[in-house]
């Protein structure tokens, strides 16, 4: 899994792998690079008092992680029928962290372009849903989740808020024009919020790489300069359309926009994974939800 990893982000190609399985007969998706292992499931420990979604604890090789049911997360119906014997632990990192996911299948790795991730209808972008993205893959309909915000959803001390930062006054940071491209409305929010706390108060958000690069390409072509439209651009890597790393390959690609800083913000930000970024013209990488290491680098760049 290593080796096709390191291809898909060696070059930017725009495309990813993810894993597809099951809860309750509803088709689902995962990130491969956020998968550090599938194995059976073994007995968990309760622990009292805890988040609904967790199932408990469980030990694998020596480290104590949490289990999460992703059929509580995402408030579906306990079938007592249902046949136990395929389900599965999906052993993920993002986020710095390691979770278990109780599912209840996996299918299948599917290799696909982030350009045929749909964004949700309606019915699925409300706030409150966990679906990020579809994908119509022959007569399926596969819900990407927003695994960061169910890990909020539990610990909302663990995601981005603004108390993590003292309110600056620098009118240096209130002039500066930020791009931020985030296809989680409720990081999309909170980054907002924290930005502007730190003093940071005119953001442009995109939800995707492609709506960010025609905009800037828009720039370009009304005969903008962009270093005085734009200071710094700060992506995700994971977005329908395109990613962040496409994106920055895209931005460093093109002679009117190379000279914009690039900070990637993302959920993948390892060790294995650190240097794809730097590779495609990066200047700075931070893992979620480092905020205040974040607003550091801004500074350090654009300051």
């Amino acid at each position: 899994m290593k080796n096709q990893q390191e291809i898909l982000l060696e070059s930017g190609t725009n495309e990813l792998e993810i894993i597809q399985f099951k809860i309750n007969n509803h088709i689902f998706g995962i990130n491969v690079l956020k998968v550090k292992e599938i194995i059976l499931p073994s007995p968990t420990t309760p622990i009292p008092h805890s988040h609904p979604y967790l199932l408990g604890i469980v030990q694998l090789r020596g480290e104590v992680l949490p289990v999460v049911s992703l059929e509580r997360a995402l408030g579906m119906e306990r079938e007592s029928e249902r046949d136990s014997s395929q389900d599965k632990f999906i052993v993920t990192e993002f986020n710095s962290k390691q979770v278990v996911f109780h599912v209840h299948n996996v299918d299948r790795i599917l290799r696909i372009s982030w350009d045929k991730i749909e964004k949700p209808s309606n019915l699925y972008a409300l706030d409150s849903s966990n679906v990020i993205g579809v994908i119509k893959e022959k007569d399926e309909m596969i819900l990407m989740l927003d695994f960061e915000k169910i890990m909020v959803d539990i610990n909302p001390e663990a995601g981005i808020h603004p108390s993590k930062l003292t309110k600056i006054e620098n009118s240096m940071r209130r002039e500066k024009r930020l791009i931020v491209v985030e296809d989680s409305p409720l990081l999309r929010q909170l980054l907002g919020e924290t930005l502007t706390v730190a003093g940071y108060e005119q953001i442009e958000f995109f939800e995707n790489g492609r709506d960010a690069l025609n905009h800037l390409e828009s720039l370009v072509q009304e005969g903008k300069d962009i270093l005085k439209e734009v200071q710094l651009v700060i992506t995700d890597i994971e977005m329908p359309q395109m990613d962040g790393h496409h994106l920055t390959r895209r931005l460093k690609e093109n002679p009117h926009l190379s000279g914009l800083p690039i900070i990637i913000f993302s959920s993948l930000i390892t060790e294995d994974l650190f240097h794809r970024g730097q590779v495609l013209g990066a200047v700075d990488q931070i893992a979620k939800p480092e905020i205040d290491k974040l607003v550091a680098k801004i500074d350090q760049y654009i300051l």
